[in-house]
């Protein structure tokens, strides 16, 4: 087992093939998204059901990271990439080969396994890619690759459905899968299982407490009846409090209580889940914000919000660099400061503003996010012990999770209770005020960090 790092060249092609997984998991998320109508004119269906072409992923996505995590803990985070891969790449095949809307979301689900497994330890490979010493520089790295993805996933989406079937949005994931099978086989590092069991109770109590807060989430946006809100929510926190419960005993636990005791560690990642949100309530307030107040195009909406993802990809290299030498709680602080700073000047962006002065004001959110996020995800990861890893690397794409589904569940709630039922520059004014709530209790939580002596994580 590579203690620390790999030698240069095979970290290269290591790094690649994390990469190129990560970006397929991540386009396939953007670019579902952008083929919905396409997706509910060519396979027959109305527009709610099409819908779980993208929640059916999403949902899998939620509640299968932490038990991949745990197995790549138990059983090497090889084992558990390259088996997150192959299934990703034959669910992709056969989305393609799909013919009708059920068979679609049965695929969507099997794809929701492989890129749960890619993303649940992707990070801890990360580690065991780089030395301790550049772990900052690798994440950022793979903090880049995510962001372009998120960015060009709509423009992707367009150039393929302007130029071949729907078919295509999944077969361009095949050749990609097998090119990242093929680098992935002989640079990977290899580590020691543990000997542990997998807790197949504790991965169902998992499976419950954030399916139900997911669909909770879900059902905030689409108006659901209070008592159903109140019964999901109430079985979420049921089965989570039994999820708890039932880790405190385990040597290992699925659910990680064992790293949540270390106070820097629950922080960072209070603090991820909080930056999340922010970009959740961003990414599902403003496009409305760009198109009814603005007048913009769907197209226009588009381009307009690319220079977030595209900063944050600018940012990260370089934000990573300096959190090798510079407390996380001070660089993450910072970095949200500068999103809460971007989210006001967006709230009382004027209605008549021009695309320009919309353009820079994202350039500053994702400035802010890109300082924060390199900088936290290596502390988390870092402040783990080695054999936990897949744990951390699991938290860091789980709080994310639950950071976007609450974002976006925030702007449901402020639409909701608007009289013009959301879309207007006050709807967006209160949801961005919002969002720059999440973004304060964040810098918050990165601040506590420095009460607590160092926080720089100890190479574990």
């Amino acid at each position: 087992m590579e203690t620390d790092g790999l030698p240069r060249a095979r970290r290269l092609w290591a790094i690649a093939a994390i990469s190129i997984a990560v970006i397929m998991s991540v386009l396939n998320t953007s670019i579902a998204n952008v083929a919905l109508p396409t997706l509910a004119h060519e396979l027959q269906s109305d527009a709610a059901a099409t819908i779980w072409v993208v929640n059916a992923f999403q949902l899998t996505l939620a509640i299968a990271i932490l038990p991949f995590a745990s197995l790549g803990d138990i059983a090497g985070y090889r084992r558990v990439y390259l088996f997150g891969l192959g299934v990703f790449t034959l669910a992709a095949a056969l989305c393609g080969l799909c013919e009708t809307l059920p068979q679609l979301i049965a695929a969507r689900v099997l794809q929701g396994i492989g890129a749960a497994a890619i993303l649940a330890v992707n990070v801890a490979l990360v580690r065991f890619i780089y030395p301790q010493a550049q772990l900052g520089r690798g994440i950022g790295l793979n903090i880049m690759f995510v962001a372009v993805s998120a960015a060009a996933g709509p423009s992707v989406a367009a150039a393929i459905l302007a130029t071949a079937p729907w078919q295509a949005l999944f077969f361009f994931n095949v050749p990609l899968g097998l090119l990242a099978l093929a680098f992935s086989l002989p640079t990977l590092p290899r580590t020691e299982p543990t000997g542990h069991r997998f807790d197949a109770v504790s991965a169902l109590l998992n499976a419950v407490a954030f399916g139900l807060f997911i669909i909770a989430m879900d059902g905030v946006g689409h108006g659901s009846h209070p008592a159903v809100l109140a019964a999901l929510l109430t079985g979420a926190i049921l089965s989570g409090w039994a999820l708890v419960r039932r880790e405190l005993r385990s040597p290992m636990p699925l659910f990680p209580v064992d790293l949540f005791r270390n106070r820097i560690f629950a922080l960072s990642a209070a603090t991820h889940m909080f930056a999340f949100g922010t970009q959740g309530v961003a990414f599902v307030a403003l496009p409305f914000f760009l198109y009814e107040v603005l007048g913009r195009s769907q197209v226009e909406v588009g381009l307009l919000l690319t220079p977030w993802p595209l900063t944050i990809a600018l940012v990260t290299p370089v934000a990573a660099r300096f959190a090798e030498r510079i407390p996380a709680g001070v660089i993450g602080s910072l970095g949200l400061a500068i999103l809460a700073i971007g989210l006001i000047l967006v709230a009382f962006m004027p209605a008549d503003g021009s695309a320009v002065a919309f353009v820079w004001r994202m350039v500053v959110c994702g400035f802010g996010f890109g300082l924060f996020q390199a900088t936290n995800s290596r502390v988390i990861i870092a402040s783990a012990p080695r054999a936990r890893s897949g744990a951390a690397s699991g938290t860091i794409s789980t709080s994310r999770q639950i950071g976007l589904a609450t974002g976006a569940a925030m702007v449901a709630v402020v639409f909701n209770l608007m009289p013009d039922g959301g879309g207007s520059a006050e709807s967006t004014l209160i949801a961005a005020l919002a969002g720059t709530a999440f973004a304060l209790a964040g810098m918050a939580a990165s601040l506590a960090r420095l009460d607590f002596g160092k926080t720089r994580a100890p190479s574990a």
